[in-house]
């Protein structure tokens, strides 16, 4: 463990190095930093790499990270383009929808979940060039739900050993927030940023009724780090942050893995994976590039797709030995997916409060986040400020019923209210899952069907967050509160589990069915807690790194 430990550290001191480095002095004085794309090994489609990776969201991001600093031969697939930041984004909302998946899928179920913008990434970076750059860590009591709560189910593995994990993903990006008091009690490597209107609004609202909140946790540098500047406090995180202070693994761990040797394929949509009728073995993915099909030979094969597409893409391979998919022997591949019930609440005050100058989500609450036996229901929520922009706005405003003149003047008032968002944990179901549809998309591939249906438990959490959301702001004195129901990140879909009868993933995430075939997203996840997921899936698919590293041939 100790050399694992020491691989962990080697990481990190390179995504400091590639914060840290690598730019050029112009002619005219300013500084440009080559394009490592330029420089990129490349690997033929006959040559058998190490390893492919599908997707360079968090998951997979990390794991070819860590893998080219090992030495591995590495490629990773994304269907989406290799974004250029200065290039490619816009502080705008309305110029901002090519960062989301929105190719077709179809939705059902008693209680549909809108997919797009707040829950799919499209490009190099995933969703998370698009997060609003929040990473809490998932509590102690997240891994074993079942045990405790009697809801969801336990994790094959313990927090603790996810923790250095946490602490490496901490230092990499870096976090900047207050220590924490929740959960397992820690502190971040950066100070707290300061706070806009908004976020006093939280503090003064919950320190009148009560609540203890802090601020933080943001993957966004306080001050310059290397070649990244500070905040700016422009707002715009969730349309892709242009100064590249928040953290992404497009900034961070994607250059420090092609320095290493790895290879990004951008815009190559994988269509299945090729397993060996004789072995049983993983030996490559098929894949789209330009129209044209082609196939990547691999010793070993990842898949990092997040929640949708990971799911579909095991559908889509079946075979003779999977006529149900891949690795769906026991038909658990797609269920259990889950999303976080995220109810929003504004309030509005005499005071201009001026919400959208600062990252939506600067202060926070993890008070209600474990189950409490007073109460009529099981697990919690937590509560951040989170700043909606005007079109979301408008929308917010527009779900009242207010319409022409009414939401003409609600929309002029937009500078005097505040805006809070819930995280709530909805339960895992196994009936809410991902299927293969009777639509084909442009490859030709049938799409994924999304059926979701909420529980009575997660009903009353919703309802219970809405209140303490609106205490909050009356305690902070608002004249009027509105609440909008929304949904918000997606986990689980081939969950990790203790055998194969419950889950697709072993604790290693490795799938149970194809040994050297593993998953490495938000998929895996067997809860959700009310943690914003993406620093638990960039440590999960850490530790998996490690955990091959260690023992790469099962």
């Amino acid at each position: 463990m100790t050399a694992l430990r020491g691989a962990a550290t080697a990481a990190l001191d390179g995504v400091r190095d590639r914060n840290a480095s690598a730019w050029l002095l112009t002619p005219d004085g300013s500084r440009e930093r080559p394009d490592l794309r330029d420089r990129m090994r490349r690997y033929a489609d006959t040559d058998e790499v190490d390893i492919a990776i599908v997707g360079c969201g968090a998951g997979g991001s990390v794991l070819l990270q860590r893998l080219a600093r090992a030495g591995w031969s590495t490629v990773a697939f994304d269907a989406g383009p290799f974004w250029d930041p200065g290039r490619d984004w816009v502080s705008d909302e309305a110029g901002s929808h090519h960062l989301y998946w929105t190719e077709p899928r179809q939705i059902g179920g008693g209680d549909p979940v809108p997919l797009g913008s707040n829950n799919s990434g499209r490009g190099v970076g995933g969703s998370m060039v698009h997060y609003a750059g929040y990473v809490p860590r998932f509590h102690p009591s997240d891994f074993r739900t079942r045990t405790n709560d009697g809801v969801g189910a336990d994790w094959p593995i313990a927090y603790d050993e996810l923790r250095p994990f946490y602490e490496d993903i901490e230092n990499e990006l870096p976090v900047a927030g207050e220590d924490w008091p929740w959960g397992d009690p820690h502190s971040y490597p950066h100070g707290p940023h300061p706070v806009s209107g908004n976020g006093e609004t939280f503090l003064r609202g919950a320190n009148a009724a009560g609540i203890t909140a802090k601020v933080g946790p943001v993957a966004i540098t306080n001050g310059r780090f290397g070649h990244r500047p500070h905040c700016i406090y422009r707002g715009f995180c969730l349309q892709g942050c242009k100064v590249n202070a928040k953290a992404s693994p497009l900034i961070t761990h994607i250059p420090d893995a092609l320095d290493h040797g790895a290879e990004v394929r951008a815009d190559c949509m994988v269509s299945s994976i090729e397993v060996d009728e004789r072995t049983g073995r993983a030996i490559g993915v098929h894949y789209f590039r330009d129209g044209v099909a082609r196939f990547q030979r691999a010793r070993m094969v990842a898949i990092a797709g997040y929640s949708i597409e990971t799911p579909r893409l095991l559908l889509n391979s079946a075979s003779k030995r999977f006529p149900d998919g891949l690795c769906n022997d026991f038909d658990q591949v797609g269920r259990y997916l889950m999303v976080q019930g995220a109810p929003q609440t504004a309030g509005r005050f005499p005071d201009e409060i001026r919400m959208w100058k600062a990252p939506p989500p600067e202060v926070s609450t993890e008070e209600f986040y474990e189950t409490d036996p007073a109460k009529p229901y099981k697990r919690g929520y937590s509560i951040q400020t989170v700043s909606p922009l005007p079109i979301t706005w408008a929308e917010h405003v527009m779900a009242q019923g207010h319409w022409g003149a009414d939401l003409r003047r609600y929309m002029s008032d937009y500078v005097h209210w505040a805006c809070l968002g819930a995280l709530c944990e909805f339960l895992a179901q196994p009936d809410n899952r991902v299927t293969l549809a009777d639509e084909t998309d442009r490859y030709g591939l049938p799409v994924a069907h999304f059926a979701y249906t909420q529980c009575d438990n997660d009903r009353a959490l919703a309802k219970a967050a809405q209140a303490t959301m609106e205490r909050i702001l009356e305690a902070a004195g608002a004249q009027e509160t509105m609440t909008l129901q929304r949904y918000a990140h997606l986990v689980g879909g081939a969950r990790m589990a203790a055998d194969e009868t419950e889950g697709v993933v072993d604790r290693d995430c490795r799938t149970f069915a194809v040994p050297n075939l593993l998953i490495t997203d938000g998929s895996v996840l067997p809860t959700q807690g009310s943690a914003n997921p993406a620093l638990t899936i960039m440590a999960v698919a850490a530790r998996a790194a490690d955990r091959i590293i260690e023992r790469p041939e099962p």
